[in-house]
């Protein structure tokens, strides 16, 4: 890139050579990209986290109004709670039914021992943490990995 230095505040004028015009559109492509693929995998992890409370809240709730005699208020809610988890997946950036719900497993194993640490005192052991981990790496490989075409 070629130009002239000016002084503090002044408007810089910068010309490209051919080359160097390549060059910067390949490069900020290149950034485009990374910023788009962030968007995307940061978008599908908080879908996976609504998913998670959506369909774990609801089987909460349902589980308290029939285990512990809340009645069908709870009940009722758990069943709303449940069927809004249902469109979490088709907003997910893969096209893929299939993948989503795998990976989703994950998550929900995951997902339902943060949920009983946080609402019902459940305090996991080492297997508990370790199977929760294995299958995060699960789903980090089934949604996450590098694929071609």
């Amino acid at each position: 890139m070629s130009g002239t230095t000016l002084r503090p505040g002044a408007a810089r004028v910068v010309a490209f050579l051919p080359g160097e015009t390549t060059t910067l559109l390949r490069t900020l492509r290149a950034a485009r990209r990374r910023v788009h693929a962030d968007m995307n995998l940061t978008r599908s992890i908080m879908l996976f986290v609504a998913a998670a409370v959506f369909e774990i809240g609801g089987a909460w709730l349902v589980w308290q109004g029939v285990r512990e005699h809340r009645g069908w208020l709870w009940i009722g809610a758990g069943v709303v709670a449940l069927g809004l988890y249902g469109f979490f997946a088709t907003l997910q950036p893969d096209a893929n039914f299939g993948r989503i719900l795998a990976a989703y497993g994950g998550v929900f194993v995951a997902g339902s021992l943060a949920w009983a640490m946080a609402v019902d005192g459940f305090t996991p052991d080492r297997w508990d943490v370790t199977g929760a981990l294995i299958c995060l790496a699960g789903v980090a490989v089934i949604m996450y990995a590098p694929r071609t075409g």
